[in-house]
């Protein structure tokens, strides 16, 4: 900031909260001024070529991750997604809408590891042979064709208006092209009202009027199932495609249990669009797949909704308008193309993206026996083949007190949590998962090129705290670390004996202390189970699920869910005790 008084101090906004507190204290008038430049502003500078892109990404190792969500409380970053696995929910980077921030590093988690050099793998179906696709009866616009297009900022909705408006253009046809962005930057709210007739002068309004929207191409499902996307749309006359990729919105970084209403959404659209009216599909998973990145979505969403008649210009403007563009042109093409395959054969895509011999995706489990068995061999690895045995026998206890009512319910419940308990991520377990073959493959399917590897840890004996919050401040370490990991890995067997260097830590004696509560919530629920306690035992079985994250995050955690367990516990003595 070059236009500032001289010796005005200049801050890293990593001191904002030192910065605040000296503040506080400061006699009279101060003044704090916080400068940066917004997302999607550092996205259009870095693809003109206007700010340093830095050669270095973030990864999540996600078999580390504990799905505590404090990365999205100090980043508050909508790039930091939500993934489902086995082991319960956990974070990933979407790496197409990564501006390269990297705060959401300072969340308390060894799980982050920096990527320096190499590059996002490239799509690897992008070469694949072009078919011969039929041509689409486009809509009349003897009358205006109005055309919503939705979606969020960064995204390229805006752009994506003005690309057709320039083939309309091209075409010869009347247009207008209303963006309404407000306040929106990265993840805003977007839309873009398109009007197309044969003359200008047959346009009488720039913004689509309530109920008269021809077409919906929805870059985004929250968006498009929005009351003012809604509002557009009148059933049997408005045609929708629809993007369902779950782009988490501000409630994520808050709630890290925060539920993506998928279904919900869906129907609304269907049910204002009329039946058959909406076709829904994940463009950004396709666009990532076959191009790389998931910002080509949009264009392969208007493939889609062109080669389905529902964008009234033809394919050269289109291709044209591309051109003009005058950015990422081949790649905006492809994923144009691509889009309109997926409309005109689906399963050949499908095909494509899923061939035979490639692995299939990790399936959850589908009953009780799976969610144990699975259990029980991370267990053995995680220790040895007695350890897991000492899980397997209380869940087959439990499994055979609850057959009589016929139902599951706690079973499964006592089969996560007291996995979880048993299972913690301590120093030797955060080294095996680092090391594990499987981990470097995740990192080669995301990345090629050379590139090496940084973690972001904070190791008991190593560690200091941070003077300005309290807290142990996390350190960067090398790609030597791996070796390190490896080390540690094999000393596993030391856990919980009396030569464990990190088992006297204030953590790992909660972590014991929480395990041997759990087993003893469990004999009480044995002792009370029936019908009427059920429901009751079901709820302080899950209890554990609350406890996430490591360190000063793990411990916070643990004081609702003490807090909530002494509850249940009095609940279900008195329902028992209950004539």
């Amino acid at each position: 900031m070059p236009d500032l008084a001289p010796n005005t101090p200049i801050h890293h906004r990593d001191q904002l909260d030192a910065v605040q507190r000296e503040l506080r204290n400061h006699p009279g008038v101060s003044v704090l001024i916080y400068d940066q430049t917004c997302a999607t502003e550092k996205r259009r500078r870095r693809k003109r070529g206007k700010l340093a892109d830095p050669a270095r990404r973030v990864f999540i190792n996600t078999a580390v991750c504990e799905g505590c969500g404090d990365c999205g409380v100090q980043s508050n970053c909508l790039a930091v997604i939500p993934v489902e696995t086995e082991f319960g929910r956990k974070r990933a980077i979407d790496q197409s809408a990564c501006n390269k921030d990297f705060s959401c590093i300072q969340g308390f988690c060894p799980s982050f590891v920096s990527v320096e050099g190499g590059r996002l793998r490239r799509g690897r179906a992008i070469a694949a042979a072009e078919a011969v696709l039929p041509e689409p009866l486009l809509p009349d616009t003897r009358h205006p064709y109005n055309i919503l297009i939705t979606g969020v900022g960064g995204t390229g909705v805006v752009t994506l208006g003005a690309l057709l408006g320039m083939a309309a253009h091209l075409d010869g046809k009347g247009v207008s092209v209303l963006d309404m962005t407000g306040l929106a930057q990265k993840f805003g709210t977007v839309f873009s009202h398109l009007r197309i007739a044969d003359r200008p002068e047959d346009i009488h309004a720039a913004r689509i009027a309530t109920g008269e929207a021809h077409a919906v191409i929805g870059g985004d499902l929250v968006v498009s199932a929005g009351a003012e996307a809604l509002s557009k749309v009148l059933a049997g006359k408005t045609r929708a495609v629809v993007n369902v990729a779950e782009t988490p919105t501000a409630e994520f970084t808050r709630n890290p249990d925060w539920q993506f209403p998928q279904e919900h959404l869906q129907e609304q659209i269907s049910e204002a669009c009329g039946e058959g009216n909406a076709l829904f599909l994940d463009t950004a998973a396709m666009s990532r797949r076959l191009m790389g990145d998931a910002l080509y979505g949009n264009l392969l969403l208007l493939g889609v909704a062109w080669q389905r008649g529902l964008v009234p210009l033809s394919l050269a403007a289109i291709d044209q308008a591309i051109e003009l563009n005058a950015t990422a042109v081949e790649q905006n093409r492809q994923a144009f193309l691509w889009g309109r395959r997926a409309a005109h054969d689906p399963e050949a895509l499908q095909n494509l993206l899923n061939p035979t011999g490639m692995p299939a995706p990790q399936r959850l489990s589908r009953n009780l026996d799976e969610l144990i068995r699975q259990r029980v061999e991370t267990l053995t690895a995680y220790q040895n083949a007695r350890y897991a045995e000492r899980y397997r026998a209380l869940v087959e206890r439990v499994s055979a007190a609850e057959s009589p009512l016929q139902s599951t319910a706690l079973s499964e419940a006592v089969a996560r949590s007291y996995f979880r308990l048993l299972a913690v991520k301590d120093e030797y377990e955060v080294a095996r998962l680092h090391s594990d073959p499987a981990f470097l493959q995740q990192l080669s399917e995301e990345f090629e090129g050379d590139y090496r590897l940084r973690f972001h840890l904070a190791p008991p004996l190593l560690a200091r705290l941070d003077p300005a919050t309290g807290r142990v401040r996390k350190s960067s370490y090398g790609p030597w670390m791996m070796s390190i990991f490896k080390g540690l890995s094999r000393l596993r067997f030391l856990r919980g004996t009396i030569f464990d260097p990190f088992g006297k830590t204030q953590e790992r004696r909660m972590e014991r202390q929480l395990l041997a509560d759990y087993e003893a919530d469990v004999e009480l629920m044995l002792t009370q189970l029936e019908e009427k306690t059920q429901a009751i035992a079901i709820e302080l079985a899950k209890v554990p699920e609350q406890i996430r994250g490591y360190g000063h995050v793990k411990a916070a955690s643990v004081l609702p869910a003490r807090a909530r367990r002494a509850m249940l516990r009095a609940q279900l003595e008195a329902l028992a005790n209950a004539s």
